[in-house]
């Protein structure tokens, strides 16, 4: 790819300056467009070779434009708080929102390929990591994002007379540290790996621009006019409208078997063992939240479940068992403004906890799957599609030591209709219970096999579903206790780093 690339283009400095004032006025219109039409945000990644432009573009583009509407974000080393959570989590966080335009320095691919230069991983690791680059640039643009990625190029020797002109002014010698020296005695290794890495993350969603670094009007030039362009097509383009569809067709199980009606909803336990057990198993939880190894990894504890299948009593069940000040209470209700202006997985990202504490979810990102699919509140190609963005989401987070454990409330349609009358008829209960509630009971057996086909493709070897017989809300609640122990007590005792 950088062979075919002609790195001598220039530009005249009197072609430059004609076009310069037409190109910033174009750009400023296409940025206060995208502001008011709201439907899409710009992610800009920038990267390269040292030397080749890349500051200074960044700086031209917020010259040119609007600098209140850009977000530049340079990533480099993991800050503590940055490298106590999964790898992806300080680029979710960064990720602009719609009507805005992100630039990234050094993101999710710098760091991969700074490893395999110095031998720190393998072809096959870094072949690994490019899958989960595509995968997750993929769902980007499916999300709507208008992802433009700038690889910038010097040859060898353009980029050892870039170095040697800066360090030798002394206005701009600052720029040239002894890291970029070394950097430069590699190039020949960053090359033979620079190259295939560009040629593999190229797609056609997403595709590597290589920009011609050594003459800064050109260079200038040929981003400016790639920028404005792609974002006058998308502004343009005229939204398509999708015709309602409140009841998205559903799929069947895939090994075609209910899960829950295999369930025995009615498990006996008294009052009097259920106390029993409560003390032991809170006390168990307890002990292992203290452990001095816990602080090395985290919780994710996702509930889910029928209305007024006792998800609720169950998590102060767990809750009770914890510090205050090591866990947080994540109740998930219709996303606001905010969170729609960004992609669907970003406000379940953001609360990824850091290392020795638990984020406890009362709904979750499964909302796509059950009542956005149910209810027709997505496209069918939204929600089919989440199987497998969920599925990576929660293996980047296994990845790094944090436990994931699943609960599936289930009562049976009987005793829904009791509890949701006795919650009528109780004052303090009122607020329980509301029309929503109702209109989901209506569609009964769509949710059923929602939750079948969620169990079916979500349910993996490091993030199953437990599936909690909720009838007899004491069986419940020890049931999530007991299932949250040993999930703890098996990360600890399996992971390597802590033998």
């Amino acid at each position: 790819m950088f062979d075919s690339a002609n790195l001598e283009h220039k530009v005249s400095k009197e072609a430059y300056r004609r076009e310069e004032p037409r190109l910033r006025e174009a750009l400023l219109n296409a940025q206060y467009d995208l502001g008011q039409d709201g439907r899409f945000p710009v992610l800009i990644l920038i990267a390269g070779v040292e030397g080749a432009g890349k500051g200074e573009t960044v700086n031209l583009l917020n010259e040119w434009m609007d600098p209140r509407h850009i977000e530049v974000k340079g990533f480099a080393d993991p800050s503590d708080e940055e490298g106590e959570r999964p790898r992806m989590w300080r680029y979710w966080r960064a990720l602009p929102s719609k009507g805005k335009i992100g630039i990234f320095f050094g993101a999710w691919h710098t760091q991969p390929i700074l490893d395999r230069v110095r031998g720190r991983i393998g072809s096959g690791k870094l072949d690994q990591q490019i899958a989960d680059m595509l995968r997750f640039e993929k769902m980007l643009c499916d999300e709507g994002v208008l992802l433009l990625k700038f690889w910038f190029h010097l040859s060898k020797d353009q980029q050892g007379k870039r170095l040697k002109a800066l360090a030798k002014d002394h206005k701009t010698r600052w720029r040239v540290t002894a890291a970029d020296w070394k950097l430069f005695k590699l190039y020949d290794r960053f090359a033979g790996v620079c190259q295939p890495f560009v040629h593999k993350t190229s797609t056609g969603e997403a595709p590597w621009m290589v920009i011609a670094g050594a003459d800064p009007y050109y260079r200038s030039l040929t981003v400016g006019r790639t920028l404005l362009a792609a974002m006058r097509e998308r502004i343009d383009e005229k939204p398509v409208k999708r015709l309602p569809d409140k009841t998205p067709p559903l799929l069947p199980s895939v090994d075609k078997l209910n899960v829950l009606r295999a369930l025995t909803l009615d498990q006996p336990l008294s009052k009097k063992e259920y106390e029993k057990q409560l003390e032991k198993w809170q006390g168990r939880l307890n002990v292992l939240s203290r452990h001095p190894r816990f602080a090395k990894i985290a919780v994710v504890a996702v509930f889910e479940g029928n209305d007024a299948a006792g998800k609720g009593g169950a998590i102060r069940r767990v809750t009770g068992a914890l510090d205050a000040r090591c866990y947080e209470n994540i109740s998930v209700a219709a996303p606001g403004e905010e969170e729609r202006a960004q992609p669907y997985l970003w406000r379940f990202w953001r609360h990824i906890p850091r290392r020795g504490r638990f984020t406890i979810f009362d709904r979750s990102w499964y909302g796509r799957i059950l009542v956005e699919r149910v209810q027709g509140f997505c496209a069918e190609a939204d929600w089919m599609r989440a199987y497998t963005e969920i599925n990576d989401f929660e293996q980047q987070l296994c990845q790094h030591d944090i436990v994931v454990a699943k609960f599936w409330l289930t009562v049976s349609k009987e005793e829904q209709y009791r509890r949701f009358k006795a919650r009528e008829s109780v004052s303090f209960k009122r607020f329980k219970i509301t029309p929503e509630d109702w209109r989901n009971r209506k569609k009964w057996d769509d949710y059923e096999l929602a939750v079948c086909d969620m169990v079916d493709r979500t349910s993996t070897r490091i993030a199953p579903w437990t599936l909690v017989e909720a009838n007899n809300k004491y069986h419940a609640r020890i049931k999530v206790l007991k299932t949250l122990v040993a999930a703890i007590e098996a990360t600890l005792r399996n992971s390597k780093k802590y033998k």
